[in-house]
């Protein structure tokens, strides 16, 4: 593949400086663009140098260390757009996404790629990154939406059921684009590193199993946890 350089990442932020300005001319601030953009310059840069570490140490605690942590932060960035404190619904939300997530993980791993060692991190840290993320906005978009509908004076039953089909709107859009609209980013990253594209799509048949699956498992989970802490508030 070709390797792209600093002056080839610079030539991709072009029509980026052309957003901001759109963005800065119509609603009059750049600051939550500019500080996503920043922030998603030196976390991709700094996770390159960190996991070329992680791929050579080859050390299951390492491994641990690094699924613990994705975990953590999942838990609690699904949090922010609810409108209440983070720290009261934190052990939810990482409940929601070891349980959901966390298994999905094992049950991929392990029972459909078969990764020997289990720990290895070139096909372990992906995988859980794309699970996690994806079990990340699946609570946030439940919660999110369980308490707006709650704030209408729904029942708790009737807002279950409305968030969760919320949750689940992106995951079953993306499975009905698949291939008509859009190439996902494994099955792209496959085929331009020169895998045969019968292959790449089976690869992306079991990512996009296991995206919908972690979704909708976390989710529940979430909203089902939800039910005692929202019990307690109105008490």
């Amino acid at each position: 593949m070709y390797q792209i350089t600093l002056v080839d990442i610079a030539v991709a932020f072009i029509p980026v400086l052309a957003t901001v300005i759109i963005i800065g001319y119509w609603s009059q601030s750049i600051k939550s663009a500019s500080v996503a953009i920043s922030r998603m310059l030196i976390q991709l840069l700094l996770i390159g140098y960190a996991l070329n570490f992680i791929f050579d140490s080859n050390s299951q605690w390492i491994i641990l260390l690094v699924l613990m942590f994705m975990l953590i932060a999942a838990s609690w960035i699904g949090l922010n757009a609810l409108p209440v404190n983070p720290r009261s619904l934190f052990i939810y939300s990482f409940s929601a996404i070891a349980c959901g997530g966390g298994l999905i993980l094992v049950f991929i791993s392990q029972g459909v790629l078969h990764v020997d060692p289990w720990y290895q991190p070139q096909v372990m840290i992906p995988i859980a990154g794309m699970i996690f993320s994806n079990s990340m906005n699946a609570v946030s978009l439940a919660g999110e939406r369980l308490y707006s509908e709650l704030d209408h004076n729904q029942d708790y039953s009737r807002a279950r059921n409305i968030a969760f089909q919320a949750a689940m709107i992106p995951v079953i859009n993306a499975l009905l684009a698949v291939g008509l609209v859009s190439l996902p980013g494994m099955m792209t990253g496959q085929i331009l590193a020169g895998t045969p594209p019968t292959i790449a799509a089976r690869y992306q048949i079991i990512v996009m199993c296991m995206i919908f699956s972690s979704a909708g498992i976390s989710s529940a989970l979430f909203l089902s946890l939800l039910k005692y802490q929202i019990q307690n508030r109105s008490q």
